[in-house]
């Protein structure tokens, strides 16, 4: 995250877990004239329409009071979905053993796309396996990626169906 959302995060937190939901992670977007604020929330129960107009509302009123957004931007609240990005080392430790689509800001071994699976997360490093059919250029199936949190542009969840 930048500095912009980290500041973001530390003002939002608190008002929206007054409304019994958790801020997953947002996303601040500078787009010309107009800003584009995502917040992403989640509940154990799941989240509802009603949680995101009421998150929608409390927030839209906290940044009015607080000031802190150019004059002109548009919000955005929603659930993670099942793709949920992973933005914070807590998430990437809870979602071990998922199916990760991971772009990277510098190239690894030559590739700035890797989809396999979370093997692991230590000193701020996650680990990819990738999956066996990735495995079909090259790459020996026991092959691991060891990333750099630093070095993630975006994680997501990729959902497996039975």
């Amino acid at each position: 995250m930048n500095r912009r959302e980290d500041q973001l995060e530390a003002l939002l937190t608190p008002a929206i877990e007054a409304l019994e939901c958790e801020l997953w992670g947002l996303e601040f977007l500078s787009q010309g004239h107009r800003s584009r604020l995502r917040i992403y929330i989640d509940r154990p129960e799941g989240v509802s329409v009603d949680d995101c107009e009421r998150v929608s509302r409390e927030v839209s009123d906290l940044l009015d009071v607080e000031d802190v957004m150019p004059s002109a931007y548009t919000l955005e609240v929603s659930s993670p979905g099942m793709d949920r990005i992973l933005f914070k080392a807590a998430h990437y430790q809870a979602n071990l053993g998922a199916v990760v689509d991971v772009r990277l800001n510098f190239p690894l071994d030559g590739r700035k796309h890797i989809v396999g699976v979370l093997a692991g997360l230590e000193d701020g490093e996650v680990v990819v396996r990738p999956l066996e059919n990735d495995a079909s250029d090259g790459e020996s199936a026991d092959e691991e990626y060891v990333l750099p949190l630093e070095n993630i542009h975006r994680a997501r969840l990729v959902p497996q169906f039975d």
